[in-house]
């Protein structure tokens, strides 16, 4: 039964992830919520899913010409070196800290939408 539980949620993130709308932001909290995963875990599988989905879509963009490449070394090595510094300082923390950490992300990136929403209507 787990593993359907996992393929569902997994469908479910995939989806908007898929569409290019952020399925982490989806898939983290349904693993933890429903599938009873820790924040480690649960961001871990994200990030592992992101390659394979990221890399289709990379040739996707390349194919259709939307990929400038003039410029792009300046974004890839501090992505790169803040990634590594992201992911040890992840590992040393504890897990609640992640938890109440990516919940205030979610409720400030809900905030900002709302309000881009509110500011279209006027």
């Amino acid at each position: 039964m787990t593993f359907y539980l996992y393929l569902i949620l997994g469908f479910v993130g995939g989806i908007p992830a898929g569409m290019g709308m952020g399925g982490g932001t989806l898939t983290i909290p349904l693993l933890m919520v429903l599938g009873g995963v820790e924040q480690k875990l649960a961001q871990s599988a994200n990030l592992f899913s992101f390659l394979p989905m990221s890399l289709g879509a990379l040739k996707v963009h390349t194919d259709n010409g939307l990929v400038k490449t003039k410029g792009i070394l300046w974004l890839i090595l501090p992505a790169l070196i803040l990634s590594a510094l992201g992911a040890l300082l992840t590992s040393l923390l504890p897990s609640e800290i992640l938890r109440k950490g990516f919940g205030a992300f979610l409720i400030f990136l809900s905030a900002v939408t709302l309000s881009k929403k509110q500011q279209q209507k006027a």
